[in-house]
């Protein structure tokens, strides 16, 4: 049998399901595959190693494609777009190849959560009908913690 591969924690918190996120465009699955986490740190770590393709200037939102060809979407907070890059320090641009434990970014999760936002992160896997046999975690977690397993059909 083939080893799964992993998607990892980009922090430390609790994984929780899409379905529980309070953003349908994420709850409804209609992203893809994927999960979610309830931050308790400030810090955030590439879940998977690749190419960063896109890396909103906001730096609320990264999308990774990995050498298998796996294109993974890390969004810090529901509509924190709105927060125009306050309390976001990017640490990745796009076209930079990354690896998985990198730093992504840095967000005030406080702050955040001062301004009325969810702080929630979620990690997507925007092309999952590539995806075969996943596997989420839940529960605590540290950043870089085994989140989702999958092998590639």
């Amino acid at each position: 049998m083939k080893e799964k591969q992993k998607i990892l924690s980009p922090c430390d918190g609790e994984i929780i399901p899409l379905e529980a996120v309070s953003d349908e465009v994420f709850s409804s699955g209609i992203m893809g595959e994927g999960f979610a986490v309830l931050p308790s740190s400030k810090h955030f770590f590439a879940p998977v190693s690749g190419k960063v393709e896109n890396a909103y200037k906001t730096g609320h939102a990264y999308s990774i494609t990995t050498e298998d060809g796996l294109d993974v979407l890390v969004h810090i907070g529901i509509d924190t777009v709105e927060l125009d890059g306050e309390f976001f320090d990017k640490r990745v641009s796009a076209g930079d190849y990354i690896k998985k434990g990198q730093a992504l970014a840095y967000a005030d999760i406080n702050k955040i959560l001062e301004k009325g936002f969810d702080p929630v992160c979620v990690v997507v896997v925007s092309n999952s009908e590539r995806l075969h046999s996943v596997e989420i975690k839940s529960g605590e977690c540290y950043a870089g913690d085994e989140a989702l397993l999958y092998e590639i059909k």
